[in-house]
């Protein structure tokens, strides 16, 4: 795939590997500077927004350390910087930086680092930092390990071209190659734990914050391999993940389990359903939390194309195709040409003809049909259907959806409860051309119009909204802070840096207000502070998009993860869309009063104690401040 490429020289360097850190904004500002030069070179419209970009920074100064901390130092530099600056790597598409370091004093050069961030090999931006040995006239020829002097191999360029189009295919299904979501936790991670001790948090991040492994099946089951990303062979990958969080720094597991949309657009067959199957059972025999990271075209459905050649029909009239026939058939040249189980047929004799008049078409047998293509995968989808149903009432699940969710895959987003959505993400049964061609005219014209934001969110099934993959791992982040190490464990508690002995100081009024400032807090017209009755900065509402009438979310009170139900005492409007079918239909704006159960908020509620229930183990608090339900027939 074509490539951008920013290439930087720098002769300054000040202050390198100082404890006052103050040299990272110059080496951040090159950085930026190269991603500036990408953003604007896409602006030509001969570039435009699909390539990729690749960014290399020579620093011609020395800098006098020992080449071991030196190389610590530049890793950590680099994973902050991506933690930091994370969604716009994304819109860029920067696949890789490569920063060369001389060690050295003065003039004289020992060796060189080579420090890169690359996407390359299936992972998102991993960070390696290698010894670079040149010849003569300063070519690289060999790359080690500082300190332990292990000899490594770049990856070839067939590794990183075989990745790159796998990239490319998932970024044109409007997502993120499945594995890269790895490395996208780990920087997300970082984050966390900046903005925990920025906050005053005093645990101490482990130095290694985030290990994955992938399960894969054999005939034994489902085991764990350390085999390089991209390996797979089904559209449908997993991991057991362990993740070193300020809520539990010694560790906590999940199961992430990822469609990949480069493998026949991410389609549901057999295989990938009985992987499915496998995977979140052992979620559910572990107890951990189940992720699902969805992107995919549901049930894969086709046909036996070697038949399709051969297929013949009798027609009731020979000279008026229109009315119809009587039966299709093979020949028995041709029926005898494919392995038994691919048709089920009877003879049928037609002027001495022997012709094999079609039953049923099964297609065992032929390469069209390997992994299934039609009833057997619809079969597969009720198991996983029936799995994910299970997994929601016996531990933590929740949904991610990118890309795209089609068929099955919505129905497993709906299933498993829980939902964040991207904003380019819709989930729908089928698509808008199946529906116009069914309607015999253009109604739709998106997918938005079946299962996008403006559908999902107003009607209850999507719980969080984010704009891009990197705001959506953060958001999962955000929701694994409130959930329990298994489902059988207590949630996780967390010394508070808001004093438990605070006061309230925000303070309801009898005129209407926003409850959300009396749950986290606000700030007076008169630009005082006024804190809520939760923790500061913990409240994470969810839902905020239907049943108004109602607030719902999860917060810490004390370090203490809860439940939170609250009402709305303004006034609030349910906004219903117009059916793109019925050209009569309008958008209704339908006004609730404040303090009201009507039918979406009263089953709002319900949700989310169901919710706080199943798998999270939250207390429940409760604001209640309800008149009643609504009237009316």
């Amino acid at each position: 795939p074509s490539t951008i490429f920013a290439r930087l020289i720098t002769h300054t360097l000040d202050g390198f590997g100082k404890e006052d850190g103050a040299w990272t904004s110059g080496a951040e500002s090159i950085l930026l500077a190269g991603v500036d030069e990408i953003e604007r070179a896409r602006l030509n419209s001969k570039v435009g927004t699909k390539p990729n970009s690749s960014i290399f920074v020579q620093f011609m100064v020395n800098v006098d350390m020992d080449v071991t901390e030196a190389s610590k130092v530049l890793e950590q530099f680099m994973n902050r910087f991506i933690a930091e600056n994370g969604a716009r790597l994304q819109n860029s598409k920067v696949d890789e930086f490569v920063l060369k370091l001389g060690i050295g004093s003065g003039l004289d050069r020992k060796t060189t680092l080579r420090v890169s961030a690359s996407s390359m090999t299936g992972e998102y931006l991993k960070t390696t930092v290698y010894e670079e040995k040149q010849d003569q006239i300063g070519q690289p020829i060999e790359w080690s390990v500082p300190g332990t002097g292990e000899v490594k191999q770049l990856p070839s360029l067939d590794d990183m071209s075989r990745m790159q189009m796998r990239r490319l295919a998932a970024r044109a299904a409007g997502s993120t190659y499945a594995a890269e979501f790895l490395g996208m936790m780990k920087q997300e991670l970082l984050s966390k734990w900046d903005k925990y001790h920025a906050s005053g948090g005093a645990r101490k991040a482990p130095a290694d914050i985030f290990k994955s492994v992938e399960l894969v099946t054999t005939e034994s089951g489902l085991v764990m391999s350390d085999r390089a990303p991209g390996q797979n062979d089904i559209g449908m990958v997993a991991w057991r993940c362990t993740m070193c969080t300020p809520e539990y720094p010694g560790g906590r597991d999940i199961i992430m389990i990822a469609n990949d949309v480069t493998f026949k657009a991410g389609s549901f067959g057999v295989d990938e359903d009985e992987f499915f199957q496998k995977a979140s059972e052992y979620a559910r025999e572990h107890g951990f939390p189940r992720i699902h990271i969805a992107c995919n075209s549901g049930a894969r459905v086709g046909l036996a194309e070697e038949l399709k050649p051969c297929i013949q029909a009798e027609w009731t009239d020979s000279e008026d195709p229109a009315k119809g026939f009587e039966y299709l058939y093979l020949t028995e040249e041709d029926y005898k040409s494919f392995p038994e189980g691919t048709v089920e047929a009877h003879e049928v004799a037609v002027n001495g003809e022997k012709r094999y008049a079609l039953d049923a078409i099964i297609g065992e047998g032929l390469a069209s049909t390997k992994g299934g293509i039609g009833v057997e995968n619809l079969k597969g989808s009720g198991m996983i259907a029936g799995e994910t149903a299970r997994a929601y009432n016996e531990i933590f699940t929740l949904s991610y959806v990118t890309g795209r969710s089609v068929g099955i895959g919505a129905y497993l987003n709906r299933l498993g409860q829980r939902v964040i959505q991207m904003v380019n993400g819709p989930m729908i049964l089928t698509g808008f051309g199946a529906l116009n061609k069914l309607l015999g005219k253009t109604v739709y014209t998106s997918q938005d119009q079946l299962g996008g934001p403006q559908v999902m969110v107003p009607n209850g099934v999507t719980h969080q909204l984010v704009q891009s993959d990197a705001e959506g791992v953060s958001a999962i982040l955000d929701w694994l802070a409130y959930v329990p190490k298994t489902a059988c464990s207590s949630p996780p508690l967390l010394e508070p840096t808001d004093p438990v002995s605070r006061d309230v100081t925000f303070t309801p009024s009898k005129r209407p207000y926003d409850p959300r400032h009396m749950l986290a807090g606000t700030t007076s017209p008169e630009g005082n502070k006024l804190t809520g009755f939760f923790d500061e900065g913990t409240f994470q509402e969810t839902l905020d998009g239907w049943g108004k009438s109602v607030v719902t979310g999860r917060a810490k009170l004390g370090g203490i993860p809860v439940g939170v139900i609250a009402v709305e005492t303004r006034n609030v409007d349910r906004r219903i869309p117009a059916d793109p079918a019925n050209p009569a239909s309008q958008e209704v704006i339908e006004p609730q009063a404040g303090q009201v159960w009507f039918p979406d908020s009263a089953f709002k509620t319900a949700t989310a104690i169901k919710d706080f229930n199943r798998g999270e183990n939250l207390p429940l608090m409760i604001f209640a401040n309800w008149r009643g339900f609504s009237g009316g027939t």
